[in-house]
């Protein structure tokens, strides 16, 4: 399973060309694409007119939507944050570690264009799509 993060969609809404968008449009209708509640929150609120806005959620709306971030979750991302701080690493947006706990946890592979998830996957075991 894929979890998309909003770096990616973002980019794909932008008209970006990079491999994060050539996979994503690799795995549809191969892999299982999913979403969170927090990125499509990230998404949507980037889109400045509401035909653009529309379009997007029509689109996103396709994607099944998880619920990242309850009591468990929570702890273990706080959890997390720490252990990296330890090591000398300050991430620096509360809702990447949310993302990153939540897809190691579940075991799930993220997609993302975003340097903030490096330390997830070199000391907390985050599976992170890698270019071809």
């Amino acid at each position: 399973m894929i979890f998309l993060d909003s770096t990616v969609l973002v980019d794909y809404f932008n008209g970006t060309s990079n491999w994060q968008v050539e996979a994503l449009e690799s795995f549809l209708g191969k892999e299982l694409v999913v979403i969170g509640d927090y990125v499509l929150t990230e998404v949507l609120q980037g889109f400045r007119n509401d035909k653009d806005f529309r379009k997007a959620k029509a689109v996103l709306e396709l994607f099944p939507c998880l619920e990242v971030c309850g009591k468990d979750i929570a702890i273990k991302s706080a959890m997390n944050f720490r252990y990296l701080r330890k090591k000398g690493v300050t991430v620096r947006k509360t809702i990447d570690t949310i993302i990153a706990t939540f897809c190691i946890e579940n075991n799930f592979t993220l997609l993302h264009n975003d340097k903030d998830f490096l330390p997830f996957e070199k000391h907390l075991k985050l599976k992170v799509v890698k270019q071809s």
